[in-house]
Order: C-alpha cells, then sequence, then structure tokens
C-alpha cells in the first residue's frame, strides 16, 4: 500500500509564483507516489481573517481551481475543504484535552504569524491553538508523512510530539510519527527582494493573464546602480529579475549575467524578458484552469468526492479515538 500524505493550504488569497513552482509542483510529483489528501484549509483561515470571512469561500473556490489547473487529479488526490469534514475539528477538541498550554505558546508557527502579520495585540484563541489544529489535520488521516520547505520542519515536530504523547497516554499505536517529505525547490524571491507573499503585495498571480504580469514585473526590484542600459550592472547583488530567470531558465541564465555585467543588456529588457519566461511557464496551467473555471458544477463536484473519501478515513479515526480516549 502506498503512504498516505496530509497537505493543504490556506484560502487568504490568490496563490502566487512561489506557490506554483514550489508548492504545487511537488503536490503533482507526489500524487503519483503517495496516497494524497489535499486539504483547503478554510478554517486555518479564520485565524487571522475571522473578521473578513466573506472572501473565504471565493478565495477557496479559486483556489481548487488553481490545485486542478496546475496537474492536481481527482481520480489519484482526495481535494477537499477541511470545514466539509467535521472530525478535524472534533478531533482538534480531543487532542486539546492533552497538549499543555506552554506548548502553544512557544511553537514558532504561531510566534512566526504574530510577527509576520503585526497580530501583537490581537491574538486569538483559534490562532494560539493553530499548531493543535494542524496535528488534527495530520493526525485525523493517520498520514505517514507531511510535505514541507526545510524551514518549516520544526513546525511539523508539534504534531510528532503530540503523536507521542497521544500514543503513550493511551498506550496505543495508533498514530504514525508523520516524517517530512522536503521540499528542496528555492523559496522565490517577492518583486520587492523580501519573500514573495501576498500580504507583501510583492507576488506575482498566477491567474493573473499575461499583461498583468509584465506590468508587475516592470516593478521588480534590480540593481539601483546600474541607471542606464550601457552601466556595467552586478545581478547577484539581490537582483530579483535575474533570481527569477535562474529558477526559470538555468540554461540560459549565465549568458544574461554576462551582459548584465557587461552593460549589454538593460534592466527593462530583461524585465520584458523574464515577464515571457513566466507566461510561457503558466501557459499551459492557466488553460487547464480555464476549462474548470467554465464548468463551476464540475469543481463542486470534484470537492464533494473528495471530501466522502477524506470522511471516511476521518471518521474512522475518530472512531479509534473516541474508543481509546473512552468516550
Amino acid at each position: 500500500m502506498k503512504k498516505r500524505i496530509l497537505s493543504g493550504m490556506r484560502p487568504t488569497g490568490k496563490l502566487h509564483l512561489g506557490h506554483y513552482l514550489g508548492v504545487l509542483a511537488n503536490y503533482v510529483k507526489l500524487q503519483d507516489e503517495y496516497d494524497c489528501y489535499f486539504m483547503v484549509a478554510d478554517m486555518h483561515a479564520l485565524t487571522t481573517k475571522w473578521n473578513e470571512s466573506g472572501s473565504i469561500r471565493d478565495y477557496r473556490h479559486e483556489m481548487a481551481l488553481d490545485w486542478l489547473g496546475a496537474g492536481l487529479d481527482p481520480q489519484k488526490s482526495a481535494i477537499f475543504c477541511q470545514s466539509d469534514v467535521p472530525e478535524h475539528a472534533y478531533l482538534f477538541t480531543l487532542l486539546t484535552m492533552i497538549t499543555p498550554v506552554s506548548w502553544v505558546e512557544r511553537n514558532p508557527t504561531v510566534k512566526e504569524m504574530i510577527r509576520d502579520m503585526d497580530l501583537k495585540d490581537n491574538v486569538n484563541l483559534g490562532l494560539l491553538s493553530y499548531p493543535v489544529l494542524m496535528a488534527a489535520d495530520i493526525m485525523v488521516y493517520r498520514a505517514d508523512a507531511v510535505p514541507v520547505g526545510k524551514d518549516q520542519v520544526p513546525h511539523l515536530e508539534f504534531s510528532r510530539e503530540l503523536v507521542r504523547t497521544f500514543n503513550h497516554t493511551y498506550h496505543v499505536d495508533l498514530f504514525p510519527e508523520p516524517q517530512p517529505i522536503l521540499n528542496e525547490f528555492q523559496r522565490l524571491p517577492g518583486l520587492d527582494g523580501r519573500r514573495m507573499s501576498k500580504s507583501l503585495g510583492n507576488d506575482i498571480v498566477i491567474s493573473d493573464p499575461p499583461e498583468v504580469t509584465a506590468k508587475r514585473m516592470m516593478t521588480a526590484y534590480t540593481d539601483p546602480l546600474k541607471v542606464r542600459r550601457d552601466d556595467p550592472g552586478h545581478p547577484e547583488a539581490g537582483c530579483v529579475i535575474y533570481e527569477y530567470h535562474k529558477l526559470l531558465q538555468p540554461d540560459t541564465a549565465p549568458e544574461a549575467k554576462t551582459q548584465c555585467e557587461q552593460g549589454c543588456l538593460g534592466c527593462v529588457a530583461h524585465k520584458r524578458s523574464v515577464a515571457a519566461m513566466v507566461s510561457e511557464r503558466l501557459a499551459g496551467f492557466q488553460e487547464r484552469r480555464a476549462v474548470f473555471a467554465a464548468d463551476p458544477v464540475l469543481v463542486d463536484r470534484i470537492l464533494a468526492e473528495g471530501r466522502e473519501k477524506a470522511s471516511v478515513v476521518a471518521a474512522e479515526t475518530v472512531r479509534m479515538v473516541r474508543e481509546v480516549m473512552g468516550i
């Protein structure tokens, strides 16, 4: 039997190029090797968007379209919305009974979200308990592994610790310790050189048409000392366009680097060239996405079928947990 994985994303905005080249490309590969459960984490979205919840429903539909356009196959993977499987919330409640408060207060996931979103004066109980719900998401499918980047491995350790605590407390071997499946893709910088994030407004949205992408690319940070085309450039000194070029067309990047350094390639021309690379990379995705977008009933059916598959496993897990906990 294939080992099982669980992964998901919060529907808090449109997906960007970093999601596509890193996370979604990895999802597509994994679905041929594992029994995959891919979750639109709309309950997690409420931890920071509780006062903007009207957008979550729209974004979760957009996320499903992006996943299907990227190549996720509902015949191979369960694609569903977290809130449609109530066992997530049920197991979360049971797990809170064995989770010390000190664990969630020191958890790096929570600390990073509070810092990045400037929420230090507005932390709700849902956000504080975020790691427990994340563990419940993984454990309710008795997942063997979770795809993560290197920087996310410490976050997964909370779930592993909770698994160990549950199994030890109730003298069972019900849950496997989820192992990280490392995604080696280099994190894509945002247009301003910081990490790419929709919340920072420095992203390239993968569902945008080529003309919008090209306009956005013109705002990208490049060498501030290269004012004119014939000025010698320093592409490795934080030039975002050069970073994109290396990831999209590694074979032609050295030539572009040389031309930039010799004053033969201007920043505007390079931006146009890389914008074309992005649009070329996204062409197949956008064509597939448009097919699904034209048939919303089909998308709803795919999510419903994914929910049914997920619910079977989740209900069995909750039944076993209730039994060993004595309720």
